[in-house]
């Protein structure tokens, strides 16, 4: 079978995700669809596995809801996967990690060190930065208005006769 025919394929369906590792606690923001009305849904919780290559990889991720352990299989580039939020990453020694399962309470989501990390997908800071351009022009824009502000108030003034008073 012809690879390269395949990855141009492949290349087109790729989105820009952070680098998620196993041991991580991540933020999934999940599209929901109820009827007609689609909202976004967070499921918070630790990578266990990691799962396939390519347009195939598999995250499967688990978090203790009400005393009660709940995994979720996503693919990586699927469209119900809106974000990946990596919220803190942590040094782990398996490439899987289903001994978590076995747990109970605090220690189900302990995961050997973590280090507070904040990664999201590249869209989002596409976003922040055309913000941080608006601000820059209005910013820019006011000056520009209270230079000329200031100009029309000289030249009123310059207009207007100075009266001196005489004792």
């Amino acid at each position: 079978m012809d690879t390269t025919m395949l990855n141009k394929v492949e290349g087109a369906q790729y989105k820009k995700r952070p680098d998620v590792r196993v041991g991580d606690t991540v933020k999934l923001h999940l599209k929901v669809t109820e009827g007609n009305r689609e909202r976004i849904q967070i499921f918070e919780g630790v990578v266990i596995s990691i799962k396939g290559s390519g347009i195939n990889k598999n995250l499967v991720v688990r978090k203790i809801s009400y005393g009660v352990g709940v995994e979720k299989i996503v693919p990586l580039h699927s469209d119900t996967l809106e974000k990946i939020e990596v919220v803190k990453r942590g040094s782990v020694r398996r490439s899987k990690l289903y001994y978590l399962r076995g747990r109970i309470g605090k220690k189900a989501l302990k995961v050997g060190l973590t280090t507070d990390i904040y990664l999201t997908d590249e869209e989002e800071e596409k976003i922040i930065e055309e913000t941080m351009d608006e601000v820059k022009e209005k910013e820019a824009k006011k000056e520009e208005d209270e230079a000329e502000e200031q100009v029309e108030e000289e030249k009123v003034e310059e207009k207007e006769p100075k009266v001196e008073e005489k004792e």
